[in-house]
């Protein structure tokens, strides 16, 4: 008889028993095993000080600090088991650019995600934007909710590292399920880059080096860019199992891939065409700095495009890189030299992936 392991619920299944076991991780419950939340004292608990008055129980460690320079881990799980959402905010001075996540599956040493927390969360400008998709919603005021399911055969490490000068403040909840994993089921990947500036003539590589059997399901991009005028006329392109010169899979647009057209502008009621910000459940341009005439002088851009209902699938290998083109004179493409930050996010049948360095704090800084 089938029995519902509790991974993938939504709205068709929800109704469906499971012997799953739901758990939770946060600074109240740093195990998350049975009955051991809301156990922190005055004399240990973050919030001792607002909680004085009240005693055990009452909100005493709801928040965690992480000192420059160090590496807390967030979450560390033995057994089978599925990660279904992460909430997490942060206080203090740090950058998001600063606060780097990674994650590590069934006892790896290389993590299987690695990337800056703000562009984890399609928040790659360092500012808030509101997100609205299935995977990944940023709420008032810079919630970070992520919705990716992840699971693992045997054990789950979740890390942040603060890079910054400051002290670290974050608030988080991780909620997961303890439940047998089905042989088909893949292990959930992240990798950042950044070029600054793309060199004349250059793609930018938002993923390489991805060996085995998997789907790639999103792409985020920050695109700061550097000169004038429209700058969305590259092509996307899918290099999988033995493509080499020539992709199986080639966009027609930048905006195009991100599910806009026409340079993503629609005029006003004065007639005045200008970007226009949205944000649905597959693909979104939820942020658009504008010059201030002063010292903000470059447009940037924030993008997402998540494959949940198309994910590409391949079997053994795959790349994946983006032209950037504008227009110049003569009606001829411009190859542009601009800022461009992506994640790349997949499945794949391996609990690691080969990874270039993540460079150093100076060269993420966003300014």
């Amino acid at each position: 008889m089938y029995t519902f392991n509790g991974i993938g619920t939504d709205m068709s299944n929800l109704f469906t028993l499971s012997n799953a076991k739901t758990r939770s991780i946060s600074s109240e419950n740093f195990s998350g095993k049975p009955g051991m939340g809301g156990r922190a004292t005055l004399e240990e608990g973050s919030a001792a000080a607002a909680a004085r008055d009240l005693g055990q129980g009452w909100k005493v460690s709801p928040y965690s600090h992480i000192e420059p320079g160090e590496t807390f881990t967030l979450a560390d799980i033995s057994g089978s088991g599925c990660i279904q959402h992460i909430w997490m905010t942060t206080g203090g001075k740090c950058s998001w650019r600063d606060t780097i996540l990674r994650f590590y599956w069934d006892d790896s040493e290389i993590p299987s995600v690695e990337c800056p927390m703000g562009d984890f969360f399609c928040c790659g400008w360092g500012k808030y934007a509101q997100v609205s998709a299935l995977p990944v919603c940023v709420n008032p005021g810079r919630a970070f909710n992520c919705y990716w399911q992840m699971p693992f055969r045997r054990h789950a490490r979740i890390t942040m590292e603060n890079r910054s000068d400051e002290r670290l403040t974050v608030y988080y909840q991780i909620t997961y399920t303890e439940t047998e994993v089905p042989d088909d089921a893949a292990y959930f990947h992240a990798q950042f880059r950044r070029v600054n500036p793309l060199p004349y003539k250059d793609v930018c590589t938002i993923v390489d080096g991805i060996e085995g059997k998997g789907q790639y399901v999103g792409t985020y991009m920050a695109w700061g860019v550097n000169n004038t005028g429209w700058w969305g006329e590259g092509e996307i392109k899918f290099y999988m199992d033995g493509d080499r010169e020539f992709p199986t899979i080639c966009g027609t647009g930048t905006e195009d891939y991100f599910c806009g057209s026409y340079n993503f502008d629609v005029a006003d009621e004065n007639g005045k065409r200008q970007y226009r910000e949205f944000t649905t459940p597959y693909s979104g341009l939820p942020q658009v700095i504008r010059p201030d005439g002063t010292y903000s002088s470059q447009q940037r851009f924030g993008l997402y495009r998540f494959h949940i209902t198309d994910p590409i699938r391949f079997e053994h290998e795959l790349k994946v890189t983006i032209q950037a083109l504008g227009w110049r004179s003569g009606g001829r493409y411009l190859p542009l030299q601009d800022d461009i930050s992506s994640v790349a996010f997949w499945y794949q049948d391996k609990p690691a992936a080969r990874w270039p360095q993540l460079p150093d704090r100076d060269y993420l800084e966003i300014i």
